[in-house]
């Protein structure tokens, strides 16, 4: 039996406890990884992270792998094969941001060499390390959400507001927000 504490959002689904364990909070800084993530947390919008979470590899099937190049490319057509399919959040609204916001990425990269380089400015090059000792000391935003949020639709992304934004520094691990207690709080990247 697993007795590990672990920040209780993730409860007892093991897919969950997984992504906890092994993804979140930990930097990321391969682009491919930032875009998948800045999509799924779009797409997650009005849904739990779990829903997501549990159609990922469908995403990852569905927009080739998160191939930032190949999803600016996508016309009509592909647009209409991604409201088709039922691996997928199939909001059409969700579907053409993330065409949009690869579009964005890539003026992103083009600009400042890369959308990590990017982004880590935000923060220094380094983590911000919270220290919450229950959920209630997690916020949903920050003003630093806020302001990459506020700068991200000036470049043209869309479904990047400051909740979505916030969860998205979570995921990537610009912030930790693991509980003090929880076992992989200290854990290097």
């Amino acid at each position: 039996m697993d007795t590990l504490f672990r920040c209780p959002w993730c409860g007892d689904d093991p897919l969950y406890q997984h992504y906890h364990d092994t993804e979140w909070g930990r930097p990321v800084h391969d682009d491919r990884t930032l875009f998948e993530f800045l999509i799924l947390e779009g797409a997650q919008a009005g849904l739990s992270w779990i829903t997501v979470l549990r159609k990922r590899q469908a995403y990852r099937d569905a927009y080739h792998q998160f191939d930032v190049h190949q999803i600016a490319a996508y016309a009509d057509a592909d647009q209409q094969r991604l409201l088709a399919n039922p691996g997928i959040v199939r909001n059409r609204l969700k579907v053409a941001a993330s065409i949009d916001n690869a579009k964005a990425f890539i003026r992103v990269q083009q600009e400042f060499g890369s959308f990590d380089a990017y982004l880590w400015a935000f923060v220094g090059g380094q983590p911000i390390v919270n220290q919450p000792r229950t959920l209630s000391d997690v916020p949903a935003v920050t003003p630093l959400a806020e302001q990459i949020s506020k700068d991200l639709k000036k470049r043209g992304f869309r479904f990047v507001g400051p909740t979505i934004i916030y969860a998205f520094m979570q995921a990537v691990g610009m912030v930790n927000d693991h509980l003090l207690d929880c076992h992989v709080r200290n854990l290097p990247g």
